[in-house]
């Protein structure tokens, strides 16, 4: 799950985003409106943690343009603020939820979960696909009731195939939603994934689309 954190107190989204990568997301930190737009313009996010009071403006103006724009990146909003009034405000501007500070991260997590799942249109936490059943809280794989281990960055990968079997995800698109702006990237790092995955699940159930990426087989 890759996390857009829109927070420009450096050391609590330092916090924020050493403790929801410990829950497996990928979080990448801007600490301003304007830097918010153009991580937004560079990439897709699969949720958004955004703070109202910023330096060069009001977070919940940032939500209300770019809801007017047709952002639908699931947003939550975390602040300081944590009067009725302001929840409502919120709300009406597009916020998929809110928490107010100070706040528990295991709680932060749970509920970037939950509004990551609406996005994708599931109820269900759990992600079943090609005969696979994906738990994003535990991080847990099973196939036919047998756990399978898997690292935390091949379940993203996993996870991002699973989430719409059939369809194609390029190389870009995997290495998006494993690593930050900042990280490091080998240039073999999705391939090495991939066949660490056919090697636990089986060959048959990723499929290599020559020169276009990879896709989990649809047995739908």
């Amino acid at each position: 799950m890759r996390v857009l954190i829109v927070e420009d107190d450096p050391l609590l989204a330092d916090g924020l985003a050493v403790g929801l990568r410990l829950h497996g997301m990928n979080a990448e930190l801007v600490g301003s409106c304007g830097d918010a737009r153009h991580a937004l313009a560079a990439g897709a996010f699969d949720a958004m943690v955004l703070d109202i009071m910023l330096p060069d403006g009001s977070g919940l103006d940032l939500l209300r343009d770019l809801r007017t724009q047709g952002e639908r990146c699931p947003i939550l909003l975390l602040t300081a603020l944590d009067e009725t009034r302001d929840r409502i405000v919120g709300l009406d501007r597009g916020a998929d939820d809110y928490l107010g500070k100070p706040f528990d991260l295991d709680e932060l997590a749970a509920r970037l979960r939950a509004i990551g799942r609406r996005g994708e249109g599931r109820a269900a936490p759990a992600i079943i696909a090609a005969g696979l059943v994906l738990d994003p809280e535990r991080h847990a794989v099973a196939r036919d009731g047998t756990t399978i281990d898997v690292t935390r960055r091949e379940f993203a990968v996993l996870r991002a195939l699973a989430e719409r079997p059939g369809v194609i995800r390029s190389r870009a698109q995997l290495e998006e939603r494993l690593y930050g702006w900042q990280e490091d990237v080998e240039s073999n790092a999705i391939e090495v994934h991939i066949h660490n995955l056919r090697q636990k699940l089986g060959r048959e159930l990723i499929e290599t689309v020559r020169g276009l990426g990879y896709r989990l087989k649809d047995v739908s």
